[in-house]
């Protein structure tokens, strides 16, 4: 108890003197410090103020320059689309000149095969593998495989559009892209430190893995260039090569249809000739079969006026034959009557000039049917060649394409 009523030790006057002196001084020194700081602060905060005002401005341009970019690559995706739209519309028009040259094709075949069809009609010694008919197997094998060619083209054209339009769907999926971007790098060009919407962002500088490099970026749209580039250089050749082939399949069909029709034309005319020349030999058997009509005629009336006369001299012997005893001699009335009637039966037995005769009018007659039969064959062979197959194909017409 005494010890807590101690009273409490006293400073000596010079500790008081230090201890004021030291605060005076640990005072000025933190004054120092803080002064120091100040100075320190104020000239970092200018720093960052240039720092920030510089990396902004660097970042400024980075965009703008981004946007250039952006806006080349969109200039020349456009120029792309636009000629892959208008190299796909011009292949189109070609496409349609396939179609309708394809369908051009179907008529002349059919007609050629018709006229083969209707030559099998052709009777007799006429039904011959001749020239007209060579030059028709071969316009319908022209046409076949003309036909063939372009069937095969058209689905090639009908490929190629279609990559046409792969290409340009790339292109336009691209812009697309492009533009999107455009747009937001036009908006964050727009931003400044006292637009009114920007804040805070939280994970704003995390890269996600679905980010690509400016080299991919940029081999990205080479290659969508590149492709349509290579389509469009693909359907310019394929063009050249349809208006090659619509042009050589043209003259082709056109050349052969032109030789089956002077095929056709010789024909005809060897035809006509040979039909004429039968008529003529027809005219000549019926002028020789009248004459020979007539002749039958002659020499039947001339063993008919030889009758009376070995009637006469038969009779004139058979009642001398009835002469009684010595008066039946062989005098000269039997002699003149016997070499009579032998003359006159010698003589009418040498009328076998009519079996003849009439064997001739037969085969005359045998002949006239023949050169009849063979001028029908003929007639059923024009009409067949110049009636149904030449103006069959009349209609026929190669146009250019």
């Amino acid at each position: 108890m005494a010890r807590l009523l101690q009273a409490t030790p006293k400073f000596h006057a010079s500790e008081w003197d230090i201890a004021n002196k030291m605060q005076c001084a640990s005072t000025e020194s933190q004054k120092s410090r803080s002064e120091r700081m100040i100075v320190e602060s104020r000239r970092l905060l200018d720093e960052i103020e240039k720092t920030t005002q510089k990396t902004q401005s660097d970042a400024n341009k980075k965009i703008e320059q981004r946007r250039e970019e952006i806006k080349f690559w969109k200039q020349e995706l456009d120029n792309k689309l636009e000629q892959i739209v208008h190299e796909t519309e011009v292949l189109l028009t070609f496409k349609t000149r396939l179609e309708k040259s394809l369908e051009s094709c179907k008529e002349p075949l059919i007609i050629a095969q018709k006229c083969l069809l209707n030559r099998q009609r052709r009777a007799g010694i006429d039904l011959v593998h001749d020239e007209v008919e060579q030059e028709l197997v071969k316009e319908a094998e022209v046409l076949q495989g003309v036909i063939a060619l372009l069937g095969r083209t058209l689905e090639q054209t009908n490929e190629q559009i279609r990559l046409n339009r792969s290409a340009k769907y790339s292109l336009e999926m691209d812009l697309k892209d492009k533009f999107t971007a455009l747009m937001i790098d036009d908006y964050c060009a727009s931003l400044t430190n006292n637009t009114p919407d920007i804040r805070y962002a939280d994970n704003a500088v995390k890269i996600e893995g679905n980010f690509v490099s400016p080299e991919d970026w940029i081999d990205f749209s080479n290659t969508n260039v590149e492709k349509a580039d290579k389509q469009r250089n693909n359907s310019l050749a394929l063009r050249a090569l349809i208006d090659g082939i619509l042009l050589q399949t043209a003259n082709d069909m056109r050349k052969q249809c032109e030789i089956v029709n002077v095929a056709f034309r010789n024909r005809v005319k060897e035809v006509k000739d040979a039909k004429h020349k039968l008529e003529t030999l027809l005219a000549t058997v019926m002028d020789e079969t009248a004459s020979q009509e007539k002749n039958i005629a002659a020499l039947k009336k001339a063993i008919t006026d030889k009758e009376g006369p070995v009637k006469v001299a038969q009779t004139r012997l058979e009642a001398r034959s009835h002469r009684p005893n010595v008066e039946l001699c062989y005098d000269t009335v039997q002699y003149k009557l016997i070499s009579e009637v032998q003359e006159i039966t010698k003589n009418i037995q040498r009328q076998d000039a009519l079996a003849q005769a009439e064997t001739e009018l037969k085969g005359l007659n045998r002949r006239q049917l023949a050169l009849e039969e063979e001028i029908q064959v003929k007639e059923n062979t024009l009409y067949i060649d110049e009636v149904l197959c030449m103006q069959m194909r009349e209609s026929v017409y190669i146009n250019n394409f």
